[in-house]
């Protein structure tokens, strides 16, 4: 299934999406599901599966004002430098585990939404990423188990503005600001496309190609972040984890090529779609 979250005039709610087609399980599973993480905690939604087809579509996916996939994450945990390709182009060295840092909830925007350049930088970078959604609480989760704690991937544009990730040698502030990580279109749950499957991961600035990359080339694997991570503290469902960019992005290039005003980003994961937004610069 495709899964996603969305605002109406009736207040935010959350649905499958099937083309251009959405059903409204926030409407059929009331308030003891108000919320798509509380779905999946609750594990309310595979009996939903079969919608498509049998009633009415409640929405237009291309009407709908999207939120983030997650819009109240319990923890939004991303990882650095974890293709060799963007470490390499960093001239970091190479860690035995993974670089983690945090995003808090207040810091994404959905698909279709602005990216919100902020009025303090114009050194705002893309940085095209496979989001997990975590669908099943765990605690010290062995790497063997991992992938069963998954609920679903989806496509994430961890937006760094980087004169302020580069001021200290923590990346917090860099990786924080109101409406910089995109998230979305949807989830697709394991079940459509299985977490362990290697898939394709595209970042466009205006059309142009300027990352790509596949999920085999991980340094750390799903498996390995999952476990890791929940070794430091327990997961539970809705949590996402962001997995890490590829080389190409614009603080590296020779100029630096960063989003500006007006400018088009789309990342496209295979078996997930296009996550796109136009970046919008923040009034004085």
């Amino acid at each position: 299934m495709k899964l996603t979250s969305f605002r109406t005039a009736n207040g935010d709610s959350y649905g499958l999406v099937d083309g251009n087609d959405v059903y409204d399980l926030g409407s059929r599973l009331g308030p003891t599901c108000p919320d798509l993480r509380s779905a999946i905690s609750q594990g309310a939604l595979a009996q939903f599966a079969s919608l498509p087809g049998s009633v009415a579509p409640d929405h237009a996916f291309d009407q709908l004002a999207l939120l983030p996939v997650i819009p109240n994450p319990g923890k939004i945990i991303c990882v650095g430098l974890n293709y060799v390709a963007h470490r390499e182009e960093t001239g970091r060295a190479a860690t035995a585990a993974p670089t983690l840092f945090l995003r808090v909830a207040e810091s994404q925007t959905a698909h279709g939404q602005p990216l919100l350049c902020p009025r303090e930088s114009d050194s705002f970078d893309f940085e095209g990423e496979v989001a997990l959604v975590i669908g099943k609480a765990g605690d010290r989760i062995s790497e063997a188990d991992a992938l069963s704690h998954v609920a679903g991937l989806s496509c994430y544009n961890d937006g760094s503005v980087r004169d302020f990730q580069s001021a200290t040698t923590q990346w917090t502030a860099g990786k924080n600001f109101r409406r910089t990580g995109a998230f979305g279109p949807w989830m697709v749950t394991t079940d459509e496309l299985p977490a362990d499957q290697a898939v394709d991961i595209v970042t466009r600035l205006n059309g142009e190609e300027v990352q790509r990359s596949n999920t085999d080339l991980l340094i750390f694997s799903y498996q390995r972040l999952i476990s890791f991570v929940s070794a430091i503290t327990p997961l539970s469902p809705g949590d996402v984890i962001v997995t890490g960019t590829p080389g190409g992005v614009g603080f590296k290039r020779t100029p630096p090529l960063f989003m500006k005003h007006g400018d088009v980003v789309e990342v496209e994961v295979g078996g997930i779609g296009v996550l796109r937004n136009t970046v919008i610069k923040e009034a004085a």
